[in-house]
Protein backbone atom coordinates (compact mmCIF):
# COMPACT_ATOMS: atom_id res chain seq x y z
CA UNK A 1 0.00 0.00 0.00
CA UNK A 2 1.25 3.74 -0.76
CA UNK A 3 2.31 5.87 1.72
CA UNK A 4 -0.12 8.42 0.45
CA UNK A 5 -3.23 5.61 0.97
CA UNK A 6 -2.08 5.07 4.36
CA UNK A 7 -1.20 8.54 5.14
CA UNK A 8 -5.29 9.03 4.08
CA UNK A 9 -6.24 5.80 6.42
CA UNK A 10 -4.71 7.21 9.28
CA UNK A 11 -6.31 10.73 8.73
CA UNK A 12 -9.45 11.24 10.88
CA UNK A 13 -11.27 13.78 8.71
CA UNK A 14 -13.65 11.73 7.13
CA UNK A 15 -15.20 8.03 7.69
CA UNK A 16 -13.16 5.29 5.87
CA UNK A 17 -15.03 2.47 4.19
CA UNK A 18 -12.66 -0.19 3.74
CA UNK A 19 -14.15 -2.93 1.13
CA UNK A 20 -12.54 -5.86 1.09
CA UNK A 21 -13.35 -9.34 -1.06
CA UNK A 22 -12.62 -12.56 0.61
CA UNK A 23 -9.40 -14.58 -0.02
CA UNK A 24 -8.81 -17.39 -2.37
CA UNK A 25 -10.97 -20.02 -2.00
CA UNK A 26 -10.00 -23.74 -1.70
CA UNK A 27 -11.11 -25.62 -4.84
CA UNK A 28 -11.07 -29.27 -6.11
CA UNK A 29 -10.41 -28.39 -9.93
CA UNK A 30 -9.22 -25.29 -11.59
CA UNK A 31 -11.65 -25.37 -14.19
CA UNK A 32 -13.89 -22.42 -14.38
CA UNK A 33 -17.15 -22.72 -12.13
CA UNK A 34 -20.24 -20.58 -11.33
CA UNK A 35 -19.98 -19.93 -7.49
CA UNK A 36 -22.14 -18.06 -5.73
CA UNK A 37 -23.56 -19.05 -2.59
CA UNK A 38 -21.75 -22.42 -2.54
CA UNK A 39 -19.92 -21.67 1.20
CA UNK A 40 -16.42 -22.95 0.38
CA UNK A 41 -13.42 -22.27 2.57
CA UNK A 42 -10.47 -19.99 2.38
CA UNK A 43 -7.33 -22.06 0.96
CA UNK A 44 -3.93 -21.05 2.00
CA UNK A 45 -3.29 -18.63 -0.19
CA UNK A 46 -6.96 -17.04 0.67
CA UNK A 47 -5.83 -16.90 4.45
CA UNK A 48 -2.14 -15.55 3.85
CA UNK A 49 -4.00 -12.56 1.88
CA UNK A 50 -6.00 -11.86 5.11
CA UNK A 51 -3.37 -11.75 7.17
CA UNK A 52 -1.17 -9.38 5.07
CA UNK A 53 -4.49 -7.16 5.24
CA UNK A 54 -4.33 -7.16 9.08
CA UNK A 55 -0.85 -6.55 9.20
CA UNK A 56 -1.31 -3.16 7.29
CA UNK A 57 -3.95 -2.35 8.77
CA UNK A 58 -3.00 -2.37 12.01
CA UNK A 59 -2.51 1.07 12.79
CA UNK A 60 -5.53 2.23 11.46
CA UNK A 61 -8.39 3.26 13.59
CA UNK A 62 -11.83 0.29 12.52
CA UNK A 63 -14.85 0.93 14.85
CA UNK A 64 -17.29 -1.88 13.43
CA UNK A 65 -16.53 -5.01 11.44
CA UNK A 66 -19.84 -6.56 8.98
CA UNK A 67 -19.08 -9.46 6.94
CA UNK A 68 -20.85 -11.46 4.66
CA UNK A 69 -22.19 -14.79 6.62
CA UNK A 70 -20.73 -17.03 4.32
CA UNK A 71 -17.52 -18.77 5.40
CA UNK A 72 -15.28 -17.23 2.91
CA UNK A 73 -15.69 -13.64 4.30
CA UNK A 74 -16.29 -14.74 8.04
CA UNK A 75 -12.63 -16.38 8.19
CA UNK A 76 -10.95 -13.36 6.33
CA UNK A 77 -12.56 -11.43 8.42
CA UNK A 78 -11.63 -12.66 11.75
CA UNK A 79 -8.12 -13.13 10.46
CA UNK A 80 -8.23 -9.48 10.09
CA UNK A 81 -9.64 -8.60 13.43
CA UNK A 82 -7.92 -11.58 15.46
CA UNK A 83 -5.75 -8.33 17.28
CA UNK A 84 -8.89 -6.32 17.90
CA UNK A 85 -11.57 -5.89 20.69
CA UNK A 86 -14.02 -6.05 17.58
CA UNK A 87 -16.90 -9.05 16.85
CA UNK A 88 -17.38 -9.20 13.37
CA UNK A 89 -21.10 -8.93 12.69
CA UNK A 90 -22.46 -11.54 9.95
CA UNK A 91 -24.94 -9.93 7.37
CA UNK A 92 -26.77 -12.79 4.97
CA UNK A 93 -28.02 -9.29 2.79
CA UNK A 94 -23.90 -9.28 1.80
CA UNK A 95 -24.21 -12.58 0.42
CA UNK A 96 -23.17 -12.95 -3.47
CA UNK A 97 -25.03 -13.41 -6.24
CA UNK A 98 -27.87 -15.99 -5.87
CA UNK A 99 -27.00 -18.28 -8.80
CA UNK A 100 -29.60 -21.14 -7.97
CA UNK A 101 -29.23 -24.39 -10.09
CA UNK A 102 -26.10 -23.42 -11.51
CA UNK A 103 -24.24 -22.56 -8.32
CA UNK A 104 -21.32 -24.69 -8.58
CA UNK A 105 -22.02 -26.23 -11.82
CA UNK A 106 -18.73 -25.49 -14.44
CA UNK A 107 -19.90 -23.13 -17.01
CA UNK A 108 -18.69 -26.33 -19.43
CA UNK A 109 -21.69 -28.53 -18.34
CA UNK A 110 -23.80 -24.75 -17.88
CA UNK A 111 -23.05 -24.16 -21.67
CA UNK A 112 -23.99 -27.84 -22.95
CA UNK A 113 -26.75 -28.19 -20.65
CA UNK A 114 -28.71 -24.77 -21.47
CA UNK A 115 -26.81 -23.25 -24.56
CA UNK A 116 -29.43 -20.40 -25.22
CA UNK A 117 -29.69 -19.42 -21.54
CA UNK A 118 -26.17 -19.23 -21.18
CA UNK A 119 -25.67 -17.07 -24.50
CA UNK A 120 -28.55 -14.74 -23.05
CA UNK A 121 -26.53 -13.94 -20.00
CA UNK A 122 -24.33 -13.10 -22.00
CA UNK A 123 -25.82 -10.62 -23.73
CA UNK A 124 -27.87 -9.78 -20.76
CA UNK A 125 -25.65 -9.60 -17.80
CA UNK A 126 -27.52 -7.09 -15.69
CA UNK A 127 -31.42 -8.84 -15.75
CA UNK A 128 -30.58 -12.10 -16.57
CA UNK A 129 -31.31 -14.92 -13.68
CA UNK A 130 -30.16 -18.34 -13.95
CA UNK A 131 -32.89 -20.57 -12.90
CA UNK A 132 -34.12 -20.40 -9.53
CA UNK A 133 -30.88 -17.21 -8.71
CA UNK A 134 -30.96 -13.65 -8.44
CA UNK A 135 -30.10 -10.77 -11.74
CA UNK A 136 -27.09 -8.29 -10.69
CA UNK A 137 -30.11 -5.88 -11.03
CA UNK A 138 -31.55 -7.82 -8.34
CA UNK A 139 -28.00 -8.41 -6.48
CA UNK A 140 -27.58 -4.57 -6.39
CA UNK A 141 -31.03 -3.79 -5.00
CA UNK A 142 -30.34 -5.88 -1.68
CA UNK A 143 -27.07 -4.95 -1.29
CA UNK A 144 -26.68 -0.98 -1.76
CA UNK A 145 -29.16 -0.64 0.94
CA UNK A 146 -27.25 -2.90 3.27
CA UNK A 147 -24.01 -1.02 2.52
CA UNK A 148 -25.35 2.23 3.15
CA UNK A 149 -27.24 1.53 6.30
CA UNK A 150 -24.11 -0.20 7.51
CA UNK A 151 -22.15 2.71 6.82
CA UNK A 152 -24.91 5.45 8.36
CA UNK A 153 -24.98 3.30 11.59
CA UNK A 154 -20.78 2.86 12.07
CA UNK A 155 -19.77 5.50 14.50
CA UNK A 156 -15.79 5.48 12.86
CA UNK A 157 -13.99 3.53 10.50
CA UNK A 158 -16.23 0.42 8.66
CA UNK A 159 -14.09 -2.82 7.59
CA UNK A 160 -16.91 -4.18 5.23
CA UNK A 161 -15.84 -7.88 3.65
CA UNK A 162 -17.98 -9.50 0.78
CA UNK A 163 -17.83 -10.81 -2.52
CA UNK A 164 -16.59 -10.25 -6.10
CA UNK A 165 -19.88 -9.58 -7.24
CA UNK A 166 -21.20 -7.39 -4.63
CA UNK A 167 -18.62 -5.43 -3.97
CA UNK A 168 -18.85 -4.68 -8.04
CA UNK A 169 -22.40 -3.71 -7.50
CA UNK A 170 -21.27 -0.98 -4.56
CA UNK A 171 -18.71 0.31 -6.61
CA UNK A 172 -20.95 0.63 -9.66
CA UNK A 173 -23.25 2.31 -7.84
CA UNK A 174 -21.18 5.05 -6.27
CA UNK A 175 -19.37 5.27 -9.86
CA UNK A 176 -22.26 5.90 -11.27
CA UNK A 177 -21.82 3.16 -13.83
CA UNK A 178 -24.47 1.24 -15.32
CA UNK A 179 -24.63 -2.63 -13.91
CA UNK A 180 -24.50 -3.82 -17.03
CA UNK A 181 -20.23 -2.84 -16.92
CA UNK A 182 -19.88 -4.36 -13.50
CA UNK A 183 -16.77 -6.59 -14.87
CA UNK A 184 -14.60 -3.53 -16.01
CA UNK A 185 -14.17 -3.44 -12.86
CA UNK A 186 -11.45 -5.81 -11.31
CA UNK A 187 -12.18 -7.72 -7.77
CA UNK A 188 -8.80 -9.97 -7.38
CA UNK A 189 -9.23 -12.48 -4.39
CA UNK A 190 -8.09 -11.01 -1.60
CA UNK A 191 -8.81 -7.09 -3.00
CA UNK A 192 -8.97 -4.16 -0.87
CA UNK A 193 -11.10 -1.08 -2.37
CA UNK A 194 -11.28 1.86 -0.56
CA UNK A 195 -14.13 4.66 0.15
CA UNK A 196 -14.40 7.21 1.85
CA UNK A 197 -17.71 9.57 3.38
CA UNK A 198 -17.74 12.95 3.28
CA UNK A 199 -20.62 15.58 3.72
CA UNK A 200 -21.34 15.56 -0.45
CA UNK A 201 -21.67 11.92 -0.64
CA UNK A 202 -18.79 8.85 -1.03
CA UNK A 203 -15.60 9.63 -2.61
CA UNK A 204 -13.44 6.47 -3.89
CA UNK A 205 -9.88 6.17 -3.69
CA UNK A 206 -8.99 3.19 -4.71
CA UNK A 207 -10.30 -0.12 -6.31
CA UNK A 208 -8.65 -3.72 -6.13
CA UNK A 209 -5.45 -3.62 -4.39
CA UNK A 210 -4.10 -6.77 -4.08
CA UNK A 211 -1.46 -8.40 -2.08
CA UNK A 212 2.23 -8.43 -3.46
CA UNK A 213 1.96 -12.42 -4.65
Amino acid sequence: MSNSLKTWLMSGREKKIMLLRHGELLRETEERRFIGQTDLPLSHMGRRQAKYWCKCLSDVPIAHIISSDLSRCMESARILCAARPIIVKPLARLREINLGGWDGMTFRRVRERWPDAFGQRGTEMARFRPPGGESFLDLQQRVVPAFEQAVDQAAGNLLMVAHAGVNRMILCHLLGMPPENLFRIAQGCGAMNLIDRQTGGFRIQAINLLPPF
